[in-house]
């Protein structure tokens, strides 16, 4: 055998050292003191905050497939398309019982006359269209109410934009004796389609009245009828979340107080849940949303199952009294206030009373006898003022009064900074508010230069909630923001900053949650859905790392005797998982080079052989995950071996790594 020796030169030698160096930076040693436990980390920490914006409900996480399926929008009609054959006048009317049923008032009458084929069709378009999937049952149902004479079939089917048919079935009414019934009728879907259309034809004769036209797939959430979209929850699920903050956000001031949140009316049977217009709907003149409406399929009850299904604690956020102050800025008068005030002491009720209350018992006939175990609860959003004040003063009295217990989150307004922030925060800490929830949508550039914003805050007294938050890559309201990697990086880098002051944040979570892609009113957003897809962007898999690696007890991550914000392009945050019984840290490596850190580890009597590290990188900072590539950016998991208390990590340049390793 040959053996080839390539010989190379010391100029050649030099070049590549000059190569390596020139791209991996070597800093000074981190030091982890494993024994000095900071503070404790709160089960609420990471989060996650929901409200029906972008379609996140409707059209979005409820899983009904029929828009405006009660008559109910503005526009009674709107989704509908009626055809004939032969042109009728009356042949479909919307009719109208507002003063026997206010919450549900219109329903459409259909009139067929001696039709052995279709005579009449009705085409429902689904929210921006229906996913569909083959080999999936779906349930059709609906309201009805038939005089004796009647002799009707509905031939109901799904159809893909070329008329051809998906799946099909025969709905026949049973019942004719001009009372209201409930029926429902499933079929099996034999093709994909992801804008699909709801097709009803009429045949026989006779006259029909019909409300609550109804589609649901069969596989929602643990395959509840009438449940949630099951791909969307479960990353809800894979993130762990120790809080789902609901129903919003914006909504819940609604535009006006008429247009405000009503917790009471979005529980109950679905046909008496009332329907609203959702105030996104008009807000933004650049992204026009005239048929988003809140059917409230997804109320309260449905909120707080969904928190105890994921293992989240539930925070409802309640009307204070104030419409949103962007709009009208309309408040009930203070000697008003009293049905505001008894709907917050009467939703405590409903999701701690035992059954002999009335709200507890109200809980246990939707079939939930035991209690939620609700700890906290939000008093107004994002309002400001000392007309605020003198709301929440009059909310916080009586609730405190009756539930001493219960914490209670107070608005900070809309910025983390200014005249009305100052107001806001000096006023509330001086009534010892025992959380303070403050929002920050900003460039990266704030989030990297405010990862040491709570070094200094007080350390007693009033905690604080990072509500709402979002690296912005344009401008706040602006169509051009994108969930890329470096708002995702800057976010990361802000939070080692939350998780290091543990003792001053207790909560933290990103907004808004969803949205739709061909619906949005606003970006960026932590999770996509189109009809039939869902994926989460770079920002969702930083949160829910952040999540995963939570932790019990914050402990020391120190450079040059320094908490690590930004120094060097690094940030970095340590903890101890009493659990597992593992030192977790985190390092933001915001720079264009390579790092070749140290990590010393002080404290501890032996640590493991094995390193385990989870990496989120991409080399692009203006890098997307998207429909056609989920997974661009997303975790990977390595593992290396080390000896003693002290090794050396590789961090790559613009990345987030998480590393996890036992200890004695």
């Amino acid at each position: 055998m040959r053996v080839q020796v390539k010989v190379v030169s010391g100029r050649a030698v030099m070049s590549f050292l000059f190569f390596l160096f020139a791209h991996i930076c070597f800093t000074q040693p981190i030091i982890i003191k494993a024994n000095q436990p900071k503070a404790k980390i709160e089960p609420t920490m990471w989060g996650v905050f929901f409200e029906d914006i972008n379609f996140g409900a409707d059209g979005g996480i409820y899983a009904e497939l029929v828009k405006n399926r009660s008559f109910e929008f503005s526009n009674p009609l709107m989704g509908w398309t009626i055809k004939q054959k032969k042109f009728r006048e009356g042949a479909v009317v919307v009719q109208n019982r507002q003063n026997s049923n206010t919450a549900n008032p219109r329903y459409i009458q259909v009139n067929v006359e001696h039709a052995e084929e279709a005579d009449i069709t009705l085409i429902n378009e689904g929210f921006r269209g229906m996913g569909i999937k083959k080999d999936l049952r779906y349930y059709f149902s609906l309201m009805y109410q038939q005089p004796l004479a009647t002799k009707l079939q509905l031939h109901v089917s799904l159809i893909d934009t070329l008329g051809n048919v998906l799946g099909d079935t025969v709905f026949v009414p049973t019942l004719n004796d001009g009372e209201w019934h409930k029926q429902s009728v499933s079929f099996l879907s034999h093709a994909t389609f992801p804008k699909a259309q709801l097709k009803i034809d009429f045949t026989g004769e006779g006259s029909i009245s019909l409300d609550m036209l109804s589609l649901f797939p069969a596989d929602t959430w643990k395959g509840r009828p009438g449940g949630m979209r099951a791909d969307m929850v479960q990353l809800l699920a894979d993130m762990k979340p120790g809080f789902i903050r609901f129903p919003g956000g914006c909504i819940v001031e609604g535009r006006d107080l008429n247009n405000r949140y009503q917790w009471k009316k979005t529980i109950g049977p679905v046909e008496e849940r009332q329907l609203i217009m959702n105030r996104w709907n008009v807000e933004f003149a650049h992204r026009p949303a005239p048929d988003y409406f809140q059917t409230f399929g997804l109320g309260f009850f449905e909120y707080f199952q969904l928190a105890e299904d994921i293992g989240a604690s539930p925070l409802p956020i309640l009307n204070c009294g104030m419409a949103c102050q962007f709009n009208t800025a309309e408040v009930a008068a203070l000697n008003q206030l009293d049905p505001y005030v008894q709907d917050a002491l009467d939703l405590i009720e409903f999701a701690n009373g035992d059954t002999t209350t009335h709200w507890g018992k109200v809980r246990a006939s939707l079939g939930h006898p035991a209690p939620f175990h609700l700890q906290m609860m939000g008093i107004g959003n994002e309002n400001w003022g000392p007309q605020y004040l003198e709301r929440l003063d009059i909310f916080t009295k009586a609730i405190k009064s009756k539930y001493p217990d219960i914490k209670l989150v107070n608005s900070a307004g809309t910025d983390p900074d200014g005249e009305r922030f100052d107001f806001l925060n000096k006023a509330l800490r001086k009534r010892n508010a025992d959380i303070i929830d403050e929002h920050y949508y900003r460039r990266p550039e704030w989030f990297f230069a405010n990862a040491g914003r709570y070094d200094n805050y007080p350390r007693n007294g009033s905690k604080v909630f990072a509500g709402e938050y979002a690296a912005q890559s344009d401008k706040t309201v602006s169509v051009n923001n994108r969930n890329n990697w470096q708002a995702a990086l800057s976010e990361a880098a802000f939070m080692t900053g939350l998780e290091r002051n543990a003792d001053v944040v207790s909560m933290a979570s990103y907004a808004p949650l969803f949205s739709n892609a061909d619906a949005w009113q606003w970006t960026p957003d932590l999770i996509w859905v189109n009809n039939l897809q869902v994926y989460g962007t770079p920002d969702y898999y930083v949160q829910q790392l952040f999540s995963l690696n939570k932790g019990s007890v914050v402990v020391p991550a120190l450079q040059n005797g320094k908490a690590l914000e930004g120094q060097d392009s690094l940030y970095a945050s340590s903890c101890i998982d009493d659990v597992t019984h593992e030192l977790i840290i985190k390092i933001i490596n915001a720079s264009s080079v390579t790092k070749m850190q140290a990590i010393n580890i002080e404290g501890v009597k032996k640590l493991s052989n094995k390193l385990k590290c989870t990496l989120l990188k991409a080399d692009d900072l203006m890098a997307v995950n998207s429909f056609n590539h989920p997974s661009a950016i997303h975790p990977f998991m390595a593992e290396q071996p080390v000896k003693g208390k002290k090794f050396d990590v590789q961090i790559p340049a613009q990345s987030f790594a998480v590393y996890r390793i036992q200890f004695e």
